[in-house]
């Protein structure tokens, strides 16, 4: 079957742009432009004109409602664009937001594919008032609309992890918007040869009518949205010169907690470490690290897990890890970062040589994160990736992690093709091999993905399986012993020109969930489901989406091998096991919305009602889950966000509460400047949760024993009330500058969001220096 794939897919010609030829931009050696978002200086008369622009969200192949024209040119160190976004300046959407948080505001985004690959390219986003964003794009299966969120999006995936140093300014006029970029070429990775070509696309956010624009024609029919790019033709005599970046950093942090007699502080010693970057080549880099400060200036926002048996994923944020993180990237999350929690040092080389794309990482991480508490973990990271034809890929995944006697080893290959210009392939399959206790075990792995994008009908077929001993220590899989298969057809209707409905999106989701070794006995799924979803997308950027949720789960004993009943008969108490109910069906009812970007204020949420599983007690519950977003912008440098996150579980024989969770969270920001915001940032966590009984069976108490049928204790009712409290203020000038100053606070009351009987759990100042050295 693999060889017929591949000889198909190098067979294939992709589909050539019809709208956009390959544009030849003026190279303007000793021009002098100063970066102010007023394009008025003479070179920019002689820059080359991108425009054309047309629609490619909600609808696609329909011409641009507002215009746009892109001027381009290069100095010998340096591409420089300027832009003029043409709507009513009322209309415009623009704040004074922090780096990466301009989601919300009208904006420009830049891909650059200075490879000419069309597989990756780098990112460099500015709203109307010169704001930044930047990261990576990479192809990537459509959303479908689902019970969480009918979003439509891209044949692509954004992240915005990575930061690069490049400049930019942008003003509101009469007739829109202008904005100046200038990207150096010591920021970009790009080509070792004299004269090349860079795909290139422009996308244009206007959040008025909620639609994006694209320079170039791009269909969504098309598996792959960096295929329809553009190319910037004949870039030559490009001078990066040396690429030393040095990167001091100190940091110190008190932390706080209850003492003998008094609150006691400990630390406040400062911490000094260093990052270094040097581009070896124009397309390799070398990165090292030694004693870094990998702390967060924020907390991670709590998350509400649906089913305890899945692992939660929390993004990287630490800046070592950022830099070509994206090349670290394959179809099975086999390298998280986050596993290398407080490094001693570590090194990495990223970059792409003769087609290849190379990313090699090896850190030492700090002793109290090995098993032992003697050891320090080691970890080794390689990630290959070739390029085959003019889209497709093969890859080699390897991960090492030493800590004493204990390794765990993970090896995959991989693939990616575009077939017919219409499917796209995924797979990945291999194996770890992890010892432990004096034996080894093996464990295999498989992921497979087959996606067609049509212009009206479409389907996804997943499959992925993790043997019962597979283990990925250097990754993030959320659940192990596990197989799922999954088929979803897709429909989609456009409106016609000027109605209120722009498109109607509908999935049918047929899926299930199996132990590993169930699933090759040929039973049946362990969690089957089956979801029916619809997404409306309305003029101005509305939207409104339903599902129904018909599912079955299997009673997952693993999670219950510590649970024991208590039996009353008579006088006489006992102690059984449990052994819960065989099978619980649920059926599930959700809805979710967005509102448009306004001026001031914009929305989004679901919420999820019905029969569901009650994890607590493996019985069937009344249940109601949502998440509320709120954003409010009163000008602009303010920006305040409300978070809410809601679940809870009701018994429907009693209507008696078995556990509710509520989670407030507040964001305030104040930006004094492009490079001076100060922030707050308040969460409440509050879970309450009745006495534990055999709901689904007997109604005796539940026991908790440590062991089988031993030192058992009752699961009477508890509540946690957890308060917690932190503010920053931030100076960053530029990536790799920066002054972060900031104060949290852990707290905890025995009454739910009563603000009166408040104490201090722990709380810690800390203090962040660096600066960015650019030899």
């Amino acid at each position: 079957m693999l060889p017929l794939l591949l000889s198909l897919s190098l067979l294939q010609t992709p589909p050539q742009n019809p709208s956009t030829s390959p544009v030849e931009i003026p190279r303007v050696p000793d021009a002098q432009v100063a970066i102010d978002g007023v394009l008025d200086e003479a070179v920019w008369q002689r820059a080359a004109v991108l425009e054309g622009f047309s629609q490619y969200l909600p609808v696609d192949d329909r011409p641009a409602s507002d215009s746009t024209s892109v001027l381009v040119w290069y100095s010998p160190t340096d591409i420089y664009f300027g832009i003029r976004a043409y709507q009513d300046s009322a209309s415009v959407r623009a704040t004074l937001a922090d780096r990466d948080k301009i989601h919300g505001d009208d904006n420009i985004q830049i891909l650059l594919d200075t490879f000419n690959d069309q597989r990756q390219a780098l990112l460099f986003a500015v709203n109307p008032l010169g704001v930044q964003a930047d990261g990576t794009v990479q192809d990537a299966a459509r959303r479908q609309a689902s019970y969480v969120s009918s979003q439509l999006t891209g044949a692509y995936s954004i992240d915005l992890s990575q930061d690069y140093l490049f400049e930019s300014r942008g003003r509101v006029t009469a007739h829109g918007y202008e904005v100046e970029v200038r990207i150096p070429f010591k920021t970009l990775r790009y080509q070792d040869s004299e004269t090349q070509d860079w795909g290139l696309n422009i996308m244009r956010q206007v959040q008025a009518s909620g639609h994006q624009h694209t320079w170039t024609r791009v269909l969504q029919s098309n598996p792959s949205f960096l295929s329809q790019e553009g190319i910037l033709a004949g870039l030559t005599d490009l001078q990066r010169g040396l690429v030393l970046d040095l990167n001091p950093e100190m940091t110190s942090s008190l932390r706080g907690e209850p003492g003998a007699t008094d609150w006691d502080y400990s630390g406040g010693s400062p911490e000094v470490g260093m990052n270094v970057r040097w581009g070896i080549t124009n397309n390799l880099t070398l990165n090292g690290t030694a004693n870094p400060d990998f702390s967060q200036v924020e907390a991670d926002v709590a998350q509400i897990a649906h089913d305890p048996r899945q692992t939660l994923y929390y993004p990287e944020k630490r800046p070592f890890f950022l830099d070509g993180l994206e090349m670290f990237q394959s179809p099975t999350s086999l390298i998280y970062t986050r596993r290398l929690t407080d490094p001693i040092g570590a090194a990495k080389v990223t970059g792409k040589v003769s087609g290849t794309n190379v990313a090699i990482l090896s850190g030492v991480d700090h002793e109290d994160q090995s098993l032992t508490g003697a050891e320090n973990p080691i970890y080794n990271l390689v990630r290959i990736r070739r390029d085959i034809g003019e889209q497709n890929t093969l890859g080699v995944t390897y991960t090492d992690k030493v800590d004493g006697d204990h390794f765990n080893r993970v090896g995959a290959v991989d693939g990616r093709f575009v077939l017919g210009g219409e499917y796209a392939l995924t797979f990945q399959g291999g194996s770890s091999a992890t010892r432990s206790g004096g034996e080894t075990m093996w464990g295999p792995f498989w992921n497979f993905q087959l996606t067609r994008e049509g212009e009206k009908y479409g389907f996804n077929v997943r499959a992925r399986g993790f043997d019962e001993d597979f283990r990925a220590e250097s990754g993030l899989i959320s659940r192990h012993n596990l197989v799922y298969v999954g088929l979803s057809p897709t429909m989609k209707v456009n409106g016609s020109p000027g109605s209120r409905l722009e498109r109607w999106t509908g999935n049918i989701l047929l899926d299930g969930f199996w132990k590993y070794d169930r699933f090759f006995a040929g039973n049946i799924p362990d969690d089957p489901r089956l979801h029916f979803n619809s997404g409306l997308t309305f003029r101005g950027g509305w939207q409104l989406g339903t599902s129904l949720l018909l599912e079955s789960f299997r009673y997952p004993e693993e999670l219950y091998t510590r649970y024991a009943i208590e039996r009353t008969v008579g006088a006489a108490t006992d102690t059984i096991p449990f052994t819960g109910t065989e099978r619980l069906y649920n059926l599930d009812f959700g809805v979710n919305f967005a509102t448009p970007q306004f001026q001031k204020f914009s929305a989004n949420g679901y919420v999820i009602v019905g029969r569901d599983d009650n994890f607590y007690e493996w019985a069937s519950a009344n249940i109601a889950i949502a998440t509320l977003s709120l954003n409010w912008r009163p000008s602009e440098q303010a920006r305040i966000n409300l978070l809410y996150n809601h679940q809870q579980y009701v018994r429907p024989d009693d209507w008696s509460t078995v556990a509710v969770r509520r989670i407030p969270r507040l964001k305030v920001e104040y930006q004094l400047s492009r490079s001076v915001f100060v922030r707050f940032v308040g969460q409440y966590d509050a879970t309450e949760r009745d006495a534990l009984r055999d709901n689904s069976r007997t109604e005796d108490p539940l026991l908790y024993c440590d062991t089988a049928l031993e030192n058992c204790s009752l699961m009477g009712p508890s509540s946690q009330n957890d308060f917690r409290v932190d503010w920053l203020f931030s100076y960053r000038p530029n990536p790799g500058t920066v002054v972060y100053a900031g104060y949290g606070s852990s707290l905890a009351e025995p009454g739910a969001f009563r603000f009166q009987d408040l104490d201090r759990v722990n709380d810690g100042f800390f203090v962040k220096l660096s600066y960015l050295f650019r030899v």
